[in-house]
């Protein structure tokens, strides 16, 4: 009888620990699952939900308040996703608030996450749809993870080669590194820029110099931009210059005038230049009157000789030959 009731008392502690066992996991997921919370249900449609399943958590805020409890398809080929949320974030949920599906962890559960909306607008109500925010797709991150992966290894390859052939010498690069005498002839590049820079600071000072001396009292520049008798003299001189360069553009004129008319037969000089038929007769008539001349001479000779004129000759030639006697004393 004894024997009977100890393991009767031991089978009941058993069962009542195996009882509050059981109570215990009820009430826990209870509590997880926000099953004897009161609360209240929000929706939000997405086109692609990225496996979340009821039973996932919803956190605002960095706090989770709430569960998936249902999703349904929505429309034609979208999803709807039902939540129980805490009521007690009731009054910080606006109904401009936005949720979206996030990952708890880097490869952790999908989660719902709603985003806070703005003061102004009023409190989230049982039953009300959030907006909807796409997450990232995840596949496709990968994908250009994968291809930049790709990218990067064949950079990575064309360093290698690059770097390689630098160290070989080859290339421009590479023999400028290498190579002892381009090092040199650079270095004397550098020398003769950095001696040219010099020069060309001491000329700007220079410069500078030489302009602020230009503008001091007792200057040409400083007297042509401050006294005004030179300025107005300037003036003239140039007023006489611009006459001048009309008076010779009007001889110029007059010029390309006249000598126009030396080509034209219409003229006396004209003719005298360009016609030589009148050239060839004011020849012949010059050669006639150089033949009259001589004629005339020779008959002059011979009249000296005539007994007529013979003692006027000798009168003449005894006159001339006195004054040349007075003349040489």
């Amino acid at each position: 009888m004894r024997s009977d009731n100890k393991k009767s008392v031991v089978v009941g502690i058993f069962v009542l620990i195996g009882i509050i066992i059981l109570v215990g996991g009820i009430l826990t997921l209870g509590a997880q699952q926000k099953v004897f919370v009161r609360s209240y249900k929000l929706k939000a449609v997405f086109d692609d939900v990225g496996g979340l399943q009821p039973g996932n958590n919803v956190w605002f805020s960095g706090v989770k308040i709430g569960t998936v409890t249902k999703i349904n398809f929505y429309g034609d080929s979208q999803v709807e996703i039902e939540m129980n949320v805490d009521a007690e974030t009731k009054d910080f949920i606006r109904k401009d608030s936005k949720a979206t599906i996030s990952s708890d962890g880097l490869i952790g559960n999908k989660i719902i996450v709603i985003l806070g909306g703005t003061t102004q607008a009023p409190p989230i109500e049982n039953g009300d749809r959030l907006k909807s925010v796409m997450p990232l797709d995840t596949d496709k991150m990968m994908e250009t993870l994968q291809e930049n992966n790709k990218n990067l290894v064949s950079i990575t390859n064309d360093l290698k080669a690059l770097t390689s052939k630098i160290s070989k010498g080859e290339g421009i690069v590479g023999a400028v590194l290498t190579d002892s005498v381009l090092a040199d002839n650079f270095r004397n590049i550098v020398a003769n820029l950095e001696q040219t820079s010099n020069h060309t600071s001491q000329m700007s000072a220079e410069l500078n110099q030489f302009s602020s001396n230009l503008d001091k009292e007792g200057t040409l520049l400083h007297e042509l931009t401050n006294d005004t008798t030179i300025y107005s003299s300037f003036k003239k001189t140039a007023q006489e210059l611009e006459e001048t360069s009309g008076n010779a553009s009007s001889a110029a004129e007059n010029f390309k005038d006249a000598s126009a008319q030396l080509t034209s037969k219409d003229n006396a000089l004209g003719m005298l230049l360009n016609d030589r038929e009148f050239a060839q007769y004011l020849k012949g008539t010059m050669d006639n009157m150089e033949e009259g001349s001589e004629n005339l001479n020779e008959n002059l000779e011979a009249l000296q000789y005539h007994w007529l004129f013979r003692g006027a000759f000798r009168r003449k030639a005894k006159a001339e030959k006195k004054a040349a006697e007075e003349e040489k004393e």
